[in-house]
């Protein structure tokens, strides 16, 4: 593997030349921003062995393509063994470090076009499946982040993609020739994509005949002509230049969002894995879907279990660990966290194999899991902060603890219980604060609500999965009323 550690990883991405854009200045070097720089610290530990036991089987797998050894963030599943491992390798570095490590969304997207187009390629005579192959066995090879570009900005939801007066609310093919093609359009909420070396562009939804434009799919270097970042604001992010870390709560470790702009941009012919079969595009979204709503079960829990800890270190310092009522709080986190991880492992364990030999998760299971996600973190969080207490949220500034003037008073009025200092309280505390309603927020929270697809696209593929007509039918049986059909 050409990138083999974190030292090697930011390397590489002081390499790329890029057009980036934050608080309206455009940033030459965005490795060492320090609105920047903790989302790549995060990233960063995917190329981190680790001193966990279990971090050598889960971060490793053998290639199917060539037998070496390789990133599991590159790896295409082999078996269910494979998607439960993804799951516990995502719950691994999530309590590594309490936020999104912002590459889960590669892994799934090239899990996701290996089996279409595969299945592309037999209906329609094409060669994707060869050239994505090719494509994969270079990421494999040059271990490189890949970060997978679905969501389109939409301009008129009320619309299809035709219908749109600006045609480039979702990304499109506007020319093409024996070379490649050029695509034009915009992919909003991008988690990781300043720090991906390669963005895999899929279609947002399934696509009409009249639409062909927009079923494409294509690997984009990340600092070809014509692509654009423009980052995204977090609440506090601005702590993180302060020089107060202590304030930032988690100051190494964070996550970043970004839109992305292709004005033209050129996509050779070997990096072009769809272009017009329509009829293929929505089982991409389905399956990518599917994927990234089983990591959640992954990653999302092992941010929970951090929470937990965070929690339970604020209740010791209030010196309320013991109280009843804190510890059935701590329990009900306990299970909302469990849960989601059950989901996680159930849709993985459910899995099968597909015509190529890639597996896919139980779709169904993997609705389920992402759809508890859209509600068990925000309940969490909110018991983390019924144990912290208000000075979560009006606690003074770590400048205040450095203040001469004013900090014997912190110190005082601020203490722990038995031997806790006051400054060692208001790092549990800014830490929560972090994780529920700063920075840390964006990755567990919104992206808890919205990431891999709002609740309501999990909703329409729970009750399209579930298999209703067999369930009134099993009724119909045990009522001795076979003959009755229909349903009211």
């Amino acid at each position: 593997m050409r990138i083999a550690d974190p030292a090697a990883y930011l390397q590489s991405l002081r390499r790329l030349r890029r057009r980036v854009f934050l608080l309206g200045e455009r940033i030459d070097d965005p490795v060492d921003h320090p609105l920047v720089r903790p989302s790549e610290n995060a990233l960063a530990q995917t190329y981190e062995r680790g001193g966990e036991t279990e971090a050598e089987e889960l971060l490793f797998a053998s290639s199917h393509l060539t037998g070496k050894p390789i990133s599991r963030f590159t790896h295409i599943h082999q078996s269910a063994e494979d998607l439960v491992r993804k799951v516990d390798m995502q719950r691994l570095l999530g309590r590594r470090t309490a936020t999104c490590f912002q590459r889960c969304v590669g892994m799934d997207g090239l899990n996701a076009l290996y089996s279409v187009t595969y299945e592309c390629d037999q209906v329609h005579g094409t060669e994707y499946h060869r050239r994505l192959r090719d494509y994969l066995a270079w990421v494999q090879e040059e271990n490189l982040v890949v970060d997978g570009a679905m969501t389109d900005v939409k301009g008129d939801r009320g619309k299809r993609p035709g219908e749109q007066e600006d045609p480039d609310m979702f990304v499109r093919v506007v020319d093409r020739d024996s070379r490649g093609i050029v695509i034009r359009g915009a992919k909003a909420h991008q988690t990781g994509a300043i720090n991906s070396h390669e963005i895999l562009v899929m279609p947002t939804t399934a696509m009409r005949e009249d639409e062909k434009e927009y079923a494409v799919c294509c690997a984009v270097a990340a600092d070809s002509p014509g692509v654009t970042f423009i980052l995204g604001r977090q609440p506090s992010d601005t702590r993180k230049r302060e020089g107060a870390p202590l304030d930032v709560g988690n100051p190494y470790f964070g996550s970043q969002e970004a839109l992305i702009v292709f004005d033209d941009v050129f996509v050779p012919r070997e990096r072009v894995f769809m272009c017009g079969e329509h009829d293929q595009s929505g089982r991409v979204v389905e399956r990518f879907a599917a994927y990234h709503r089983q990591s959640y079960g992954g990653c999302k829990v092992g941010v929970g279990d951090v929470l937990i800890g965070a929690a339970l270190l604020a209740a010791r310092l209030q010196g309320v660990e013991r109280a009843g009522h804190v510890r059935d709080k701590l329990t009900e986190m306990i299970h909302l966290n469990e849960t989601l991880y059950s989901c996680g492992i159930a849709c993985s364990a459910r899995g099968a194999p597909t015509d190529s030999g890639c597996w896919m998760v139980d779709v169904l299971l993997a609705n389920v899991c992402k759809q508890n996600v859209t509600r068990f973190p925000f309940e969490i969080a909110r018991l983390a902060q019924d144990i912290a207490g208000g000075l979560l949220v009006t606690m003074p500034s770590e400048l205040d603890f450095r203040n001469p003037e004013i900090s014997p008073y912190l110190e005082k009025y601020l203490k722990g219980a038995g031997d806790g200092s006051a400054l060692e309280r208001a790092g549990v505390l800014r830490f929560i604060e972090n994780m529920t309603v700063g920075c840390g927020a964006a990755a567990y929270l919104t992206e808890s609500m919205h990431g891999a697809g709002s609740p309501q696209a999990q909703r329409i593929v729970i009750f399209r999965q579930a298999g209703l007509e067999e369930k009134a039918e099993l009724a119909r049986r045990i009522m001795g009323m076979t003959d009755r059909r229909k349903d009211p």
